[in-house]
C-alpha cells in the first residue's frame, strides 16, 4: 500500500487570536489561583480551629480537672483532720474546697458542653464526690467541735473506700482529658505540617504559573513582535526584498501578512518611482538644456537686435533733426512716431535682458544690508522723487544673505512704481515695513497712489501686462514680473494686499538665507538616490 493513513497529519496554524489566548490564559490562571486560595483558606481555618480547641478547651479543661481534684483533696484532708482532732480550723479547707468544687465543676461543664464523654466523666466524678460527701463529709462536719468525732472513727474504712472511688473517677477524667489534649496537639502539629506543605505547594504552583505565563507571553507575543520589529527595521534600513514570516497568534500573523503586503506594494511603488525619477531626471536635463538654449537665444537675439535698432533710432533721429520743419506736418508726425517706437523698443529689449539675467547672471549671494540698498535706491530715483514731491519712510531694515544686484532691482522697481503711479495733485507718501514672521522676513511697501483693483491683483505680476496705456504711464510692463522672479528666487512670495484701498500695498517675504538653486537640489537628489560604490 502506498497510503500514509497511519501517519499524523500536519496541523495548521492556530486560529486563536492574542485576545483569545489572553482570555483563556487569564481565566485558567484565575481558576487555579481561586482553587489554591480556597485550599489555603481551608487549611488556615482548620489550623485555627484545632489551635483554638487546644488552647481554649482541651488545656483549660485538664487544668480545671486538676483544680477540681485539688478541691476534693482539700475537703477530704479537712474532714479527716476534723474527725481525728475535733479542731474547727480543719473545717476551713473543707468549706473552701466545696466552693472551689462548685466553681470548677461549672467551668468544666461549660468547657465540655460539646464533649459527651467528658460530661459523662464529670458526672461520674460528681456522683462519687456526692456519695462521699453525703455519707462521710457532711455527717462528720456536723458533729460538735472540741473532741474527736466517733462517727469518723466508725466510718473510716467506708470513707476511705468512698474517697478512693472519687480518686478513681478523677484519675479516669484526667487521663481522658490528657489523651484528648495530646490527640488535639498531635492533630494540630500534623495539620500545621500539612498547611506548610500546602502553602509550599501553592507557592510552587504560583511560581510555575507565573513561569508558564511569561513563557507563553514570550513565545506567543514578545518573540513574534521582536521578529516582526527586526524585519521592519531591516526593511526600513533598505532591505526591501526581505520577506516577513507570519508567526504567533492569528492576529499577529495577520498583522505580519498586512505589513508584508505593504512591503511588496512599497517595492512596486519604489520600482515605479525609480523609473519615474530616471524619466524625470532625463526630462529635467532636457529642460535645463532647453532653458539654457532659450536664455542664450534670448540674450543673443536681444543683443543682436541692439545694432539694427540703434541704426533705426539714429537715422530716424537724424531725419528728425535735419528735416524737421522742412517737410509737411504728416512727415514730422511719422518721423516722431518712428523715433518714439525705436526708443521704446530699445527700452523694452534692455528690460527683457535684465529679466532674463535674474537667477542666471546675478546669483552671487552675500550679506546685504537693506538699509544701504534703500539709500542707493532713493539716490538713483532722486530726480523722480523730487519731481513728484514724494516722501519715503521705512522701518529699520534687516541684513540678509542675498544677491545685491537683484535686491537693488527689487527695491528700485517697487519704489519706482510707487512714485510713478501717484494720484494727480497728491504728493506720493511711501512707507516700507519689515517684520520677522517665523523663519521669514515680511516686507510691505505702502503708497497713497492710484491703487490696483482686486481683479488685477495677480495680473500685474505677469510679464508685459499693463493696466494703463503708455501715454498715461510710461514703462514696459515688466517691473512687477521681475520683482516676483527675484522674490521667488530668494525663497519668498509676493502679492498685492486686496484689503488696502487707500492706494497700493505690496507684501512680500524673503528668507534670511536663500534656498539652493534647482540644479543643486537635483544633483543632491541624484547623489542620494544612487547607491554608494
Amino acid at each position: 500500500m502506498t497510503g500514509n493513513t497511519g501517519s499524523p497529519q500536519a496541523r495548521g496554524p492556530s486560529t486563536w487570536t492574542t485576545r483569545r489566548w489572553l482570555r483563556v490564559g487569564v481565566a485558567t490562571a484565575l481558576a487555579v489561583l481561586a482553587l489554591l486560595g480556597v485550599t489555603g483558606a481551608w487549611m488556615l481555618g482548620r489550623t485555627t480551629s484545632l489551635s483554638e480547641d487546644l488552647v481554649d478547651v482541651k488545656s483549660p479543661a485538664l487544668s480545671t480537672a486538676i483544680r477540681l481534684e485539688s478541691a476534693l483533696l482539700n475537703q477530704e484532708t479537712g474532714i479527716r483532720g476534723y474527725g481525728l482532732t475535733g479542731t474547727s480550723d480543719f473545717l476551713g479547707p473543707y468549706r473552701q474546697g466545696l466552693t472551689d468544687q462548685e466553681r470548677d465543676s461549672a467551668r468544666l461543664s461549660e468547657l465540655l458542653r460539646a464533649d459527651a464523654a467528658g460530661l459523662r466523666d464529670l458526672g461520674a466524678v460528681q456522683e462519687a464526690a456526692k456519695a462521699w460527701q453525703e455519707r462521710i463529709a457532711r455527717p462528720v462536719a456536723a458533729t460538735p467541735a472540741g473532741a474527736p468525732s466517733s462517727l469518723a472513727a466508725e466510718r473510716s474504712a467506708e470513707g476511705k473506700t468512698a474517697f478512693d472511688e472519687v480518686r478513681a473517677a478523677l484519675t479516669a477524667q484526667q487521663e481522658r482529658l490528657l489523651e484528648e489534649r495530646t490527640r488535639a496537639r498531635d492533630d494540630l502539629m500534623v495539620t500545621m505540617r500539612l498547611r506548610n506543605w500546602v502553602f509550599g505547594a501553592i507557592a510552587a504552583v504560583i511560581a510555575l504559573l507565573a513561569g508558564l505565563v511569561f513563557e507563553a507571553l514570550r513565545r506567543g507575543i514578545t518573540t513574534p513582535l521582536e521578529r516582526l520589529g527586526t524585519d521592519a527595521r531591516a526593511i526600513a534600513g533598505g532591505d526591501f526584498d526581505r520577506p516577513i514570516t507570519p508567526t504567533g497568534p492569528a492576529d499577529l500573523r495577520r498583522l505580519s501578512s498586512e505589513i508584508d503586503f505593504m512591503r511588496r506594494r512599497l517595492v512596486r511603488e519604489l520600482a515605479f518611482s525609480e523609473e519615474a525619477r530616471r524619466h524625470l531626471d532625463a526630462q529635467t536635463a532636457d529642460l535645463q538644456r532647453s532653458n539654457a538654449e532659450l536664455e542664450q537665444f534670448a540674450y543673443v537675439a536681444s543683443h543682436d537686435l541692439q545694432e539694427p535698432l540703434r541704426k533705426v533710432s539714429s537715422f530716424t533721429q537724424l531725419l528728425q533733426r535735419r528735416y524737421g520743419g522742412q517737410l509737411d506736418a504728416k512727415a514730422d508726425q511719422y518721423i516722431g512716431i518712428a523715433v518714439d517706437g525705436a526708443n521704446r523698443m530699445q527700452t523694452l529689449i534692455n528690460d527683457l535682458l535684465d529679466f532674463s539675467r535674474v537667477g542666471r547672471v546675478h546669483h552671487d549671494h552675500e550679506s546685504v544690508d537693506l538699509e544701504a540698498v534703500m539709500e542707493q535706491t532713493a539716490s538713483s530715483l532722486s530726480l523722480g522723487i523730487e519731481e513728484a514731491g514724494a516722501t519715503i519712510t521705512h522701518d529699520p531694515l534687516p541684513t540678509l544673505v542675498a544677491d545685491p544686484t537683484q535686491m537693488g532691482m527689487l527695491w528700485q522697481n517697487l519704489i519706482g512704481n510707487a512714485v510713478k503711479f501717484h494720484r494727480p495733485g497728491r504728493a506720493p507718501n511711501i512707507h516700507v515695513t519689515a517684520d520677522r514672521v517665523g523663519e521669514l522676513w515680511r516686507f510691505t511697501v505702502t503708497d497713497n497712489g492710484i491703487g490696483i483693483a482686486p481683479e488685477y491683483a495677480d495680473k500685474v505680476f505677469v510679464i508685459f501686462q499693463r493696466l494703463h496705456t503708455k501715454d498715461a504711464y510710461p514703462g514696459s510692463g515688466i517691473g512687477l514680473a521681475m520683482c516676483k522672479k527675484i522674490v521667488e528666487f530668494h525663497g519668498g512670495t509676493i502679492a498685492v494686499d486686496p484689503e488696502y484701498w487707500d492706494g497700493t500695498r505690496i507684501s512680500f517675504t524673503l528668507a534670511p538665507v536663500p534656498p539652493p538653486a534647482p540644479s543643486t537640489i537635483a544633483e543632491a537628489t541624484r547623489a542620494t538616490a544612487e547607491p554608494a560604490p
